[in-house]
């Protein structure tokens, strides 16, 4: 799929691609930092039918909305003929205990059997995230471990 990218001069960048339905969907990232997540009108990609502006927190939760289910998916595939082995997107609440705090004060891997993969943050993956990554709200964590160990991890990232 291929994403166009449009300077805009004095706003900043716009960022789009085609869907099926010949609509464009996409970005405008402004040169002030502002993100608009931008819809054209159908045959039309010059004129916008939604715009939607976006603080930072709010794009970083839709980038891993969108991203997150496709790396799951992805793991599940290729560790399918493991049973009773099972991936898990948990996210991180601003009201979790450990936000704002590291990876490894969880003691997840040890409480749980259940292991973190990698951390979708603001669209971007990070694979094997070590014990010193700080969690943020907004964050997904990939857990991978058994049906019993990733309901404990769930636990573990609301209660503490």
């Amino acid at each position: 799929m291929n994403v166009d990218v449009t300077a805009l001069p004095g706003i900043g960048v716009r960022k789009d691609f085609a869907v099926r339905s010949g609509r464009r969907i996409g970005v405008v990232a402004h040169r002030d930092g502002g993100i608009d997540l931008i819809v054209s009108q159908r045959d039309d990609p010059d004129t916008c039918i939604a715009q939607v502006p976006l603080n930072p927190d709010e794009a970083a939760v839709l980038a891993n909305l969108l991203g997150a289910p496709q790396l799951v998916q992805q793991l599940r595939e290729e560790h399918s003929d493991l049973p009773g082995i099972t991936t898990r997107q948990l996210s991180i609440s601003g009201s979790s205990p450990y936000r704002g705090r590291m990876l490894g004060e969880t003691g997840m891997r040890t409480r749980t059997k259940a292991s973190i993969v990698a951390i979708m943050r603001a669209g971007q993956v990070q694979p094997s995230p070590g014990p010193d990554q700080v969690l943020d709200s907004g964050d997904i964590l990939v857990v991978v471990g058994t049906p019993h160990g990733l309901d404990a991890a769930a636990r573990i990232l609301v209660d503490g």
